[in-house]
């Protein structure tokens, strides 16, 4: 009875914030229809194929079915207490939920410790047969795809924010925050349809840029307002630049460009995208493309062969060119890896910088790989010994440092320079030191200057030689 009520309960929520936006999805939906029915976005095929309609439109409220749930180790236990509290014992289909531990993977309090038991008692009694513990997987928004566990076109719901990664693979994945736990127990949630973004790439970006860089840049115009709304926007990234950007780099940019708000990022699935299955022996999904009269809030064009490296302030205030970056200063602490630079191309990048090289003399060089299969192929292709003999410092897959610094913490009145996700104050530590964060060839770059360096020139010299 009181599980019944609790489901009740739930639906009754649901329910009231559906009549809440519904006037106001009828309203959009009568102006644009009002000159014929346009196409459908990508991002619009997605959900209407999980929530069984024939098409929606910006505004509408849905109910999507998720093809695969994703909670992380921080959040498991509280939601078991959040249920059980509410009478309910399990969850609506334990073979389409998956636990992943990355946030705290060397368990350095007792708290934490315990509350890794806790997880794994949840999985047990909740029967989460897909539950990948220490050890077993790496950082939850990345070898998922590697592993073949997230493929093009399916719809997933999940607990953190840096699910719109799976966007690199031609997936939709939406955040719900703490209302994980209605996803756990009745299999949905209400989701408002967002308006998307149609950003277009044309030409090359040129040694030593990368696409964190292009990111840092969208997501500062955003800001800006050069580029109008983008709170709750959909991205949908077109042109023929995207052509040369391989799965790993679009991880990237779909990872960045998380923290500004916007809900979700895509690039339709390419031959890039085959090819990185492919590679890999696993099978691709389906494809789900925009239609050609798709129905955009607004386009803007990007011209890749004019970006150059980027670095964003501490504090995350501010995008700034690295060449208007106090470059020289020193740093204390140097980080690579994190949900959006920590794959196999991401440290074959750091890799060639640090070659033949050392890190200097009074910094730390922290390396976290995306997932024990990066691991495995790093030590497989030798460059394990690239980043040791340099004087790197190699953790375990996961989170690394951006967890909160959780290992590897930097200590006050220090600077460090990283591929986190973010750099408020605090965010690894002590609240007076300072975080810049940059692509993983400037970071690489800086951990050998022992200052914020151009990667250009470390390019440079090595085509050089």
């Amino acid at each position: 009875m009181k599980t019944a009520q609790a489901l009740i309960f739930l639906t009754c929520c649901s329910v009231c914030w559906y009549i809440k936006f519904n006037y106001c999805s009828i309203r959009r939906n009568r102006i644009r229809f009002m000159g014929g029915a346009m196409g459908l976005t990508a991002i619009e095929k997605h959900l209407a194929r999980a929530s069984s309609a024939a098409r929606v439109v910006p505004g509408d409220i849905v109910h999507p079915d998720p093809d695969l749930v994703i909670v992380h180790d921080g959040y498991i236990a509280t939601a078991y207490r959040e249920l059980s509290g509410l009478g309910i014992h399990r969850v609506f289909d334990p073979d389409r939920v998956m636990f992943v531990t990355d946030h705290d993977v060397i368990h350095a309090t007792p708290l934490a410790a315990e509350r890794a038991r806790q997880n794994r008692l949840v999985a047990e009694k909740w029967g989460i047969s897909r539950f990948y513990d220490v050890g077993q997987g790496g950082q939850g928004h990345v070898f998922p795809m590697e592993k073949g566990l997230v493929r093009p076109g399916m719809f997933l719901l999940c607990y953190d924010m840096h699910c719109t990664n799976f966007g690199a693979v031609g997936a939709l994945a939406l955040r719900t925050g703490s209302e994980i736990i209605t996803v756990l127990a009745q299999g949905t949630i209400w989701v408002q349809v967002p308006h998307t973004i149609k950003v277009e790439l044309t030409g090359k970006m040129a040694p030593g840029v990368m696409a964190r860089d292009l990111g840092f840049r969208l997501a500062a115009d955003f800001v800006s307002g050069r580029h109008g709304a983008y709170d709750y926007r959909a991205i949908e990234f077109h042109g023929p630049g995207l052509h040369q950007l391989p799965v790993a780099e679009r991880i990237a940019l779909c990872n960045t460009l998380t923290e500004i708000g916007i809900c979700a990022t895509y690039f339709a699935p390419d031959e890039q995208t085959a090819k990185w299955y492919r590679d890999r022996g696993l099978a691709g999904g389906e494809i789900v493309t925009a239609d050609p009269d798709a129905g955009y809030e607004s386009e803007l064009a990007v011209d890749l062969s004019a970006l150059e490296p980027q670095a964003v302030l501490p504090g995350g205030e501010k995008t700034i060119p690295l060449q208007a970056v106090e470059l020289g200063r020193a740093v204390d602490h140097a980080y690579l890896g994190s949900c959006g630079s920590g794959t196999f191309d991401d440290l074959v990048v750091a890799a060639d910088i640090l070659r033949g090289r050392t890190v200097a003399a009074g910094t730390r060089f922290l390396v976290t790989p995306g997932s024990n299969v990066t691991i495995a192929r790093l030590e497989r292709e030798g460059l394990g010994d690239v980043f040791r003999k340099a004087g790197a410092i190699l953790l375990p897959a996961g989170c690394g440092p951006c967890a909160g610094g959780t290992m590897g913490p930097l200590g006050s009145g220090e600077t460090s320079i990283c591929t986190a996700a973010v750099n408020n104050f605090g965010r690894m530590g002590a609240k007076d030191a300072a975080i810049f964060l940059a692509s993983p060839a400037t970071v690489a770059a800086s951990a050998v200057a022992g200052a914020i360096s151009d990667p250009r020139r470390f390019l440079e010299e090595r085509s050089a030689t």
